[in-house]
């Protein structure tokens, strides 16, 4: 009986070595400063990936550093890429009020260049993390997070690309032109009364002139928050998940990254 025992528990424990290893993703808290203003970040990676590979900023919602933005990060780490969800407005700034939302933004996105640099900040923890390969690098942002990342386009910054989520769409400036380096992929709700029919077209028109290489994609119906679940919950009439667009726009960042990082 006890030669049978063995028998079976050595099958079991050869089956067991022969099955692949369950990738798990993994993440950690990464605590930085600007100047005065702490910050905290989080770093996402599928500990099953081995050697370096391409990293991806993730840059938040006007909300703040909320679960949504770390959620997008933990799926993109789930692709094999390693994520940093990057802190904008310092460590425990989350609301759910619009107005305090636009306050902390607007302390941002007052200063172009200290905008730039505090994302810049959250590209360095990301290259910091020691698994990332420095060549093959990108940022998506939702809403602020969006005008954030072409922000960060319109510096040069040293990424392939760029991805913006029903963003704010802030216009190439007139010192950006023959400068913007990174490939830019903006995907907008066509219905997003947040962003006027005449800043769309300003917005393209700079690109045009600016001599980006960029790509829109527009979601008829789609409105602002496409791609989050719970953006009727707060109580604004613009604001509604998409899933349809949701699932492309996820789908046509995914392309875009196979096209930037080959």
């Amino acid at each position: 009986m006890m030669s049978k025992l063995k028998a079976l528990f050595g099958g079991v424990m050869c089956l067991m070595l022969a099955l692949p290893v369950q990738a798990e993703v993994r993440s950690k808290a990464v605590t930085y400063q600007d100047d005065d203003v702490p910050l905290t970040g989080y770093l996402y990676w599928d500990d099953a990936v081995q050697g370096k590979r391409p990293g991806v900023l993730v840059i938040h919602e006007w909300w703040g550093l909320n679960d949504y933005a770390k959620k997008r990060a933990h799926m993109l780490a789930e692709l094999g890429y390693v994520a940093f969800a990057a802190d904008m407005y310092g460590y425990g700034h989350v609301t759910r009020t619009p107005d305090q939302a636009r306050e902390w933004m607007q302390e941002v996105t007052a200063d172009v260049e200290g905008w730039r640099h505090r994302a810049g900040l959250g590209l360095e923890q990301l290259k910091a993390s020691g698994m990332v390969d420095e060549d093959r690098l990108a940022a998506v942002g939702y809403c602020f997070g969006g005008a954030t990342v072409l922000q960060m386009a319109y510096g040069d910054a040293p990424i392939k690309g760029i991805v913006s989520f029903h963003g704010a769409l802030p216009a190439a400036p007139e010192e950006s032109k023959g400068k913007i380096g990174p490939k830019l992929l903006i995907l907008h709700g066509n219905k997003d009364s947040f962003v006027s029919s005449e800043v769309v077209d300003n917005f393209r028109n700079k690109l045009e002139e600016a001599g980006a290489n960029w790509e829109m994609d527009i979601y008829g119906g789609a409105r602002h928050s496409f791609t989050s679940p719970d953006a009727a919950s707060y109580g604004l009439e613009n604001l509604r998940y998409d899933p349809q667009a949701d699932a492309r726009s996820w789908a046509r960042m995914q392309s875009f990254f196979n096209e930037i990082f080959k």
